[in-house]
């Protein structure tokens, strides 16, 4: 029971966040692939899809273009995150504002993915808005610390 309850510490969290976060990335384009097998087994040559996507991207129904625009848009994201994270790391941010940062910034950047399929603008915005405020406090924490330090 010890061992479990160190590896669930915060600054464990903050390191086992990243690769959520990276699996996150492609959470969306699961979706693109089914279509694109969808898309496949209708063709003539199906192997042709999976050697030029680009050119078949067009092709896919609306929420699939979608769901490519959402694993796009995870990977800017994540660019963000993750120094994010191993900075409250290194700095030791080991409080209920950062746990709540992290969960915060896994559950909106899922949620963000689930509306962009399902084109709610207003929702996939402010999830969007709900991640970066989560990253950006986790620097703003991570600053503040070595600032007084």
């Amino acid at each position: 029971m010890r061992l479990f309850v160190s590896l669930l510490s915060l600054p464990n969290i903050l390191l086992y966040s990243l690769p959520v976060a990276a699996f996150l990335i492609y959470v969306p384009y699961l979706v693109v692939a089914a279509e694109r097998v969808k898309l496949a087994q209708s063709m003539d040559n199906p192997l042709e899809v999976f050697s030029r996507p680009r050119f078949y991207a067009d092709k896919l129904p609306d929420y699939a273009k979608r769901a490519n625009w959402a694993h796009q848009n995870a990977f800017e994201s994540f660019m963000l995150y993750a120094p994010a994270a191993i900075m409250a790391y290194v700095t030791g941010q080991d409080g209920r504002n950062a746990l709540l940062a992290v969960l915060a910034y896994l559950i909106a950047r899922l949620m963000f993915a689930v509306f962009y399929m399902l084109n709610v603008a207003p929702l996939r915005s402010l999830m969007f808005g709900i991640g970066s405020f989560s990253i950006f406090s986790l620097y703003f924490m991570s600053c503040k610390t070595l600032w007084l330090q």
